[in-house]
């Protein structure tokens, strides 16, 4: 039996981050944070999840939004500390490399901020510019020399190095409205979902270059690597999921859903995928059977989410 049985979810709508026992569903314990937090991360040994404050529902809604960082001890189930990030605000894409350094993508500023020490930093250490407009999501590389963003207005994605001042981020243009991303195992492939194109995007990380697309169903909002064999993607307006083949972005699966899909975060020990949906509810998606086993309720717009242990 798996010792991780708590899903730590953002949940958007409730203003709030959740613990939920995954066998049962039942949630154990919320904590409170201002106004519509939405992406997460944690450290390596799931000591903290920093939370980022976005402060508007979508990438939608206008608004200047929000600019801090909320620090979570996670097997204390309490807010540690806020962390004032302005002038940068509506924090929304977060990461952590593998020296559990954190970095944050300011989409007002279009800008990328790094903590060295995100226990202890008061304040980001180094800034880089995005190179588009509108910097939503981005994929990093596991040593962190390494950025791609996803700019929702200049219909970009730009590579940025966070730790080279003189860089000059590096753009490409795959489709309009690149939203969803994943980096395929050797970090070589940068898989994109381009949201008002309707296609997926294969894109060589060492030149900038698009080598693949495909179409994709209505609005396809996010896509996850499972495997070298097997991408997930999220079809926010069609309200399914499709298993696609990362050596040429066709669909080799469909999966029909009640609910539109926010996210997904997958339980590689259970062999599942957790689906956060807009009817408040998350799926828990078996990868081997392709079949939804059974759901958790949750409070309102359950958002990212990842399976933790709480014993420490």
């Amino acid at each position: 039996m798996s010792t991780n049985n708590t899903l730590l979810l953002v949940e958007k709508c409730s203003h709030c981050i959740s613990w939920y026992d995954i066998e049962s569903g039942r949630r154990i314990h919320s904590v409170a944070l201002p106004d519509f937090p939405h992406e997460f991360v944690t450290d390596r040994e799931s000591h903290y999840a920093w939370v980022g404050h976005y402060g508007v529902e979508t990438s939608g809604h206008t608004g200047s939004g929000g600019h801090a960082l909320f620090q979570i001890d996670i097997a204390a189930g309490k807010l540690v500390r806020t962390i004032d990030l302005s002038p940068f605000n509506r924090i929304h894409g977060l990461q952590m490399d593998e020296a559990d350094r954190l970095y944050a993508l300011s989409e007002e500023k279009a800008t990328l901020v790094v903590l060295d020490h995100p226990a202890t930093d008061e304040a980001p250490r180094r800034a880089v510019p995005s190179g588009g407009i509108k910097s939503h999501l981005f994929a990093l590389t596991r040593d962190g020399q390494t950025a791609y963003c996803m700019n929702l207005l200049s219909h970009t994605v730009t590579r940025v190095r966070p730790w080279d001042p003189l860089a000059i981020p590096l753009a490409c243009h795959p489709g309009q409205k690149p939203e969803g991303y994943c980096l395929s195992g050797d970090e070589r492939t940068l898989y994109v979902s381009n949201r008002w194109s309707q296609t997926l995007s294969a894109i060589d990380t060492e030149t900038m270059q698009v080598v693949r697309s495909a179409p994709s169903r209505d609005d396809p909002t996010r896509i996850y690597r499972w495997s070298d064999e097997c991408l997930v993607v999220t079809n926010y307006g069609e309200r399914s999921l499709s298993i696609v083949d990362p050596s040429t972005l066709a669909e080799t699966d469909h999966i029909p859903m009640d609910a539109r899909a926010i996210a997904l975060s997958f339980d590689f020990e259970r062999g599942v995928a957790f689906v956060s949906q807009d009817d408040d509810r998350v799926g828990v998606f078996d990868m081997r059977t392709r079949r939804f086993e059974r759901y958790i309720a949750t409070q309102r717009e359950p958002d990212v989410s990842k399976v933790v242990s709480t014993a420490h």
